[in-house]
């Protein structure tokens, strides 16, 4: 297990440096996408300042929501986001490359191109998630600081597997990039609101089908200690650590089954 990861840091490491050539436009980049976040929560900030509250939901704990769905997001687009592009080293004839090197072809096309930017995404979220917790009135027993660090390790684990899982589609159809993203980039931006504002099939849905309900709001209720209001098993706000196992698995899978599938450009 251990080289596989100092072989990701490497990797990392070596596109970040080459990157940090650039100080002035790296810098820029950064910026740029620090107020794309910062804009997507202002968002949220807006809609519960004027409604005051969303289905019981204070504006302190719609950030939190907020907050956590994008620093979740936004971790996972980091460590996993360039695996997206998977269909672009399809078509191209890149993977092939890949292939045939000591490397794990799924390290190498998560550390390609790897961008030190998306660090503009991780911090604010980060940020505005502490705020939001200092301002919630949780009861901060041992139980609950304990298990915080596992819910958040537990959400980026269920978000990179959802971006793992929609990239290979790109392995049956090269042109799915888009259907994925409406699962990724689509999926944080529904999550960024209590679930409970949208009807029950929705709710199900990113429940029990694509986990997204396990990346943000399941983890928000336990803290908040709230009943759900979606009438859900209350015993489902601890079982993100078991829902990321299952997803990664089911990722790992379609990985793998993608690879075997794969039969080259042809040319």
């Amino acid at each position: 297990m251990s080289r596989p990861i100092r072989v990701h840091l490497l990797l990392a490491w070596t596109w970040s440096r080459a990157l940090a050539q650039y100080p002035t436009s790296l810098l820029l980049m950064t910026l740029g996408t620090s107020l794309g976040a910062i804009a997507e929560v202002f968002a949220v900030f807006v809609v519960f300042r004027h409604a005051g509250a969303l289905d019981g939901f204070s504006l302190a704990e719609g950030l939190l929501i907020a907050g956590l769905a994008n620093l979740m997001f936004a971790t996972a687009d980091m460590l996993m986001g360039t695996v997206e592009g998977l269909g672009q080293h399809i078509r191209t004839g890149s993977l092939d490359v890949m292939l045939v090197r000591p490397v794990s072809p799924l390290i190498q096309i998560i550390t390609d191109r790897f961008a030190l930017r998306r660090l503009g995404r991780v911090i604010p979220a980060g940020v505005i998630t502490g705020i939001a917790l200092h301002h919630c009135d949780i009861d901060w027993t041992l139980g609950k600081i304990l298990f915080l660090p596992v819910l958040l390790v537990s959400g980026v684990a269920i978000a990179a597997a959802i971006w793992l899982a929609g990239s290979c589609l790109q392995f049956f159809v090269i042109d799915a990039r888009e259907a994925a993203n409406s699962v990724t980039y689509g999926g944080q931006a529904l999550t960024e609101y209590p679930l409970s504002i949208y009807g029950k099939g929705v709710v199900t849905a990113v429940t029990f089908a694509v986990p997204l309900a396990f990346v943000g709001w399941q983890p928000v209720l336990y803290l908040l200690d709230r009943p759900d209001p979606t009438g859900l098993p209350e015993s489902l706000r601890f079982a993100p650590p078991l829902v990321a196992v299952v997803a990664g698995t089911a990722a790992a899978l379609l990985w793998r089954l993608g690879l075997r599938r794969y039969r080259s450009t042809g040319s």
